[in-house]
């Protein structure tokens, strides 16, 4: 695994990305595609992950051949087909439709702090993934998962709770990944050995 920085995001090969931003800390895996995206610090996608119109908060963990604001086709239209929309591509004189692809554009997916996306899961379009929530492999998301949550099947229903809700609701409100590069170093033991409970009472939460 290359060094972090907080400098720039380690970006691997054969990926395409476009109009997008990353925090401190961040990595792309090879042959990933990341379009109108934000990573926050620390996070990351494993290989050939498809992610756009989404926010990813800190500390994402997304695993490799995860979609995320997964493309949509007009349902409402006499054709599917992207010929009406991407239509300067068959066309000389033809434009493509800009108000489809802001429209889809705005139908932004929100992925919480300190998540699991696990392998070729989906994640539709308008979803938000709640903080600490864990998506299992192969998972459709279509609706909203609660924070700390653990989801699966298609479509994802909840399995059970990560960690009991009073847990759950003292690290969110504890909010350490914002805790700067040092005091995650200091923490680092901490975070490896301690039982949620003894970190939590150790660190104020």
């Amino acid at each position: 695994m290359p060094r972090l920085t907080p400098h720039a995001p380690v970006i691997h090969r054969d990926c395409e990305i476009t109009e997008s931003r990353f925090g401190a800390y961040c990595e792309v895996g090879r042959g990933s595609r990341v379009q109108y995206a934000t990573f926050g610090d620390y996070s990351y996608c494993d290989r050939y992950a498809d992610i756009a119109n989404a926010r990813v908060g800190k500390f994402a963990n997304i695993a490799s051949f995860v979609r995320i604001g997964a493309t949509d086709h007009p349902l409402d239209r006499a054709s599917l087909h992207h010929f009406i929309y991407r239509s300067a591509s068959y066309w000389e004189d033809a434009e493509d439709d800009a108000a489809f692809f802001e429209h889809r554009r705005s139908r932004r997916v929100f992925i919480g702090h300190d998540t699991w996306i696990g392998h070729n899961a989906q994640i539709k379009p308008e979803v938000t993934v709640g903080d600490g929530a864990v998506v299992a492999a192969g998972a459709v998301v279509t609706a909203d998962v609660p924070p700390y949550t653990i989801v699966a099947g298609v479509p994802a229903r909840p399995l059970r709770a990560r960690l009991p809700r009073k847990l759950a609701d003292r690290l969110i409100a504890l909010v350490w990944w914002d805790w700067d590069h040092a005091r995650l170093r200091k923490a680092l033991a901490d975070f490896r050995e301690l039982t949620v409970e003894a970190f939590l009472e150790k660190h104020g939460g």
